[in-house]
């Protein structure tokens, strides 16, 4: 009996031990860090024409690799990329499948109740692509069809709006942002709907941008942020550096300037680097 009790207890040492094991401890020992990232997020997290992960979410997270190999004294590091989509996204943080979410992910309170977020790491807005010839503006949508990427905030965000402005119109979740944009230009959407720096590089990557117009409005605020397990208060600290880093010495340049090329942050992009610089 005593040696049965010995072994519960080694075993639910052993299981508890695994389950609270934090992101460093399991790349010390494994030796691989893996990063999520979505495919169809572009210029934030995608898949380029070469069929490898890219973007400037992407770019922040091989910045926190290399801040992770250095943290734990090993010579080299494997990176794993994992593909993941705005509905599965939080579970394949929880579950373990991902060490740390790359892509345009809105930071929100109850997002907190799933997951740890970093400091900022880009401040964008919900806006509307349309055809040249389309719709003016929002009473102008009313029983037509509007597209939106299902499972995320700005879905949740248009349905609002419409509600709040009596706009009967009819909103259609659809699988990718390239999927809402070849139903707008072929004509199943009169509008759609999605983070503006998205829209606007769908419009210049589009085969026919003239015949695109995106909105200069913002129709919501959507601080971004990299998401990590919750409660892995060393690896949170860590990842916090390195964007905190990169905003103080200017790291965040070239990496701002790869995905968005000879565009300019905004004035609200510049103060959040500023603010999120925070000193050692």
């Amino acid at each position: 009996m005593r040696q049965l009790l010995v072994g519960v207890v080694f075993a639910t040492a052993f299981i508890a031990s695994s389950v609270s094991a934090g992101t460093l401890d399991r790349v010390r020992d494994s030796g691989v860090f893996k990063i999520g990232y979505r495919t169809d997020a572009a210029p934030y997290s995608y898949k380029n024409t070469l069929g490898e992960p890219a973007g400037y979410s992407v770019d922040l997270c091989r910045s926190v690799a290399v801040a992770v190999k250095q943290s734990l004294g090993l010579k080299d590091i494997s990176i794993k990329y994992i593909p993941v989509t705005a509905e599965n996204r939080f579970e394949a943080v929880n579950d373990g499948r991902i060490d740390i979410l790359c892509g345009p992910t809105t930071a929100t309170l109850s997002r907190r109740e799933l997951v740890d977020f970093s400091l900022g790491t880009f401040v964008d807005g919900a806006s509307v692509m349309l055809m040249v010839d389309g719709p003016g503006g929002f009473e102008e949508l009313s029983g037509k069809n509007v597209g939106v990427r299902g499972g995320t905030t700005t879905e949740v965000g248009l349905r609002e709006t419409l509600k709040k402005l009596s706009v009967d119109a009819k909103v259609v979740p659809v699988k990718s942002h390239n999927d809402g944009l070849s139903r707008l230009q072929n004509g199943e959407l009169s509008a759609y709907f999605a983070d503006r720096g998205i829209l606007v590089y769908l419009r210049s990557e589009s085969a026919s941008p003239e015949k695109l117009r995106v909105a200069a409005d913002h129709y919501s605020f959507e601080p971004y942020a990299l998401a990590m397990q919750l409660g892995d208060e060393k690896f949170r600290l860590l990842v916090d550096r390195t964007l905190s880093r990169l905003y103080r010495n200017g790291g965040i340049v070239p990496i701002f300037r790869n995905a968005f090329g000879n565009a300019e942050p905004t004035d609200v992009l510049k103060s959040m680097y500023l603010i999120n610089g925070v000193p050692e």
